[in-house]
This record gives structure tokens, C-alpha cells and sequence, in this order.
């Protein structure tokens, strides 16, 4: 079997890896943690079952079960496979991942083709200014880019022709979810909704200043709630209950 990692880090839309890797260095500074990439052609279908086997091969591999973390359609990615195979996570962090899964970024933006009475690249320059704030014009530019590149060749739950439902909860191992402040995606009403599901020892933190993208905004905070939750005994305890039973 391969090594183990502490933690492992989704990464399901590789054109926004950008935004992870200011987190995944801080993460580095105190823990070992990988980055698993899922990366599809252009002419694969978005199937989330492909998805959950491959991570599984990956998940089997090494010798002891790890955290799992991941942002938006990562996040959902990585609650999908806890739920599926509790038995290889030690524990569970979502970043921007509603109580409701299908409501994400991609949601908003299939709701405003259908209520604006524009073109695609409007909506998608307000998806821009909703996410990440004001940006210059070639700031903007490159971000409607790399949002084009995933609505139309990367994983995601929804699509111009059908959206995708999935079941609200949580999990059965330790669950760290996190939220930007100002997050206009997930906002306090979406948020407030994971309290109906906490199990005790689950923690939910909220970065403050940060919107969508807050991992990538405050990495240095982010990272400190996510150690700070890994060493809580409760994770720990789940790790040797784990190593018992295997």
C-alpha cells in the first residue's frame, strides 16, 4: 500500500485549481496533505460515479484512512464518497457546500439564464462580479474564462438542460463545515441550514471577509480553522476506531 497523507485535498475542476493552491501551501506548512485531480475530456459526460470509483481506487491504496476536504463541487464530490465509503475517512471538511448540496455556484448561474433576458457572456460577468467581487477588466476577463471552462468541460451537478438533486445531511465521521461571511452563493439562510444536521463534535466555521472563494481569499485563516479542527480528539478517536476495524 501507498503512504498515507493526513489529509487529502479534491480538486474536481482543474481549471480553478488556482484558487486552492494558496490553502493547500499553508495546509503543508503543519500536515501532509495531496491533491487528487479528476480532469475529463472534453467529450466524457459528467458522471459522478466515474468520479467516486476512480477517488475509491485511489482511497484503497494507501494504508490508513484520511481527512477528506474539498471547495464547491469538490466539497460535494468528497460528501458524496463519505457517505458512500465511511469506512476510508477519518474525517470530513466542505468549503462552500450547502446543507442542500445542488445549490452551488452552477445553480445560480443556470437560474440567471433563465430569469435575464441576455446572452451568455453577460450572465457570466455577473457570476463574476457575485463570486469574487470588483476585478479589474482583465481580471474579469480571465475568470469568465476559467467559469466557462468548467460549465462546459468539467464535473458539475447541473446543466442548461436538467438540474440535479441530491440528499440533504450529514455524515457519520467528524464534519468541519466552512463558509465564507460573505458568501452571496451560500448565504446565512443556506448556512444556517447544516445546523439541522450536526452531529456532536461537528464544528462550522465562518471566515470572515470571505466570499465564495474565502480559501483562496484568507488561506493563512482557513488553514488554522482546518488544523485547529484536525486535532480535536474527536477526530482522533475516529482515526483509531477506524484502525481497529480494519
Amino acid at each position: 500500500m501507498l503512504t498515507s497523507p493526513e489529509g487529502l485535498w479534491l480538486a474536481a475542476n482543474p481549471s480553478l485549481q488556482t484558487f486552492d493552491a494558496p490553502l493547500l501551501k499553508e495546509l503543508n506548512r503543519q500536515a501532509e496533505v495531496h491533491c487528487w485531480n479528476y480532469d475529463q475530456s472534453p467529450d466524457e459526460p459528467c458522471d459522478w460515479g466515474a468520479a467516486i470509483a476512480l477517488l475509491d481506487d485511489y482511497l484503497r491504496s494507501l494504508a490508513r484512512p484520511i481527512h477528506l476536504l474539498g471547495h464547491s463541487t469538490s466539497g460535494i464530490l468528497a460528501l458524496l464518497y463519505a457517505r458512500q465509503y465511511p469506512e476510508r475517512v477519518q474525517s470530513l471538511t466542505l468549503l462552500s457546500v450547502g446543507a442542500e448540496p445542488e445549490i452551488s455556484w452552477h445553480s445560480h448561474y443556470y437560474a440567471l439564464r433563465n430569469w435575464l433576458p441576455c446572452d451568455r457572456a453577460v450572465v457570466l460577468n455577473q457570476m463574476v462580479r457575485l463570486l469574487f467581487g470588483p476585478q479589474s477588466l482583465e481580471r474579469a476577463a480571465q475568470l469568465n474564462e476559467w467559469l466557462e471552462q468548467v460549465l462546459d468541460q468539467e464535473l458539475a451537478l447541473h446543466s442548461l438542460a436538467s438540474r440535479t438533486a441530491l440528499i440533504s445531511g450529514s455524515v457519520v465521521m467528524p464534519l468541519l463545515v466552512c463558509h465564507g461571511a460573505h458568501d452571496v452563493i451560500l448565504d446565512p439562510n443556506s448556512q444556517i441550514q447544516w445546523n439541522l444536521f450536526l452531529k456532536s463534535g461537528d464544528r462550522v466555521w465562518k471566515c470572515p471577509e470571505g466570499r465564495h472563494f474565502f480559501h483562496y481569499e484568507q488561506p493563512l485563516l482557513t488553514s488554522q480553522a482546518i488544523l485547529h479542527f484536525w486535532n480535536q480528539p474527536i477526530c482522533q478517536s475516529r482515526f483509531d476506531l477506524l484502525e481497529r476495524t480494519v
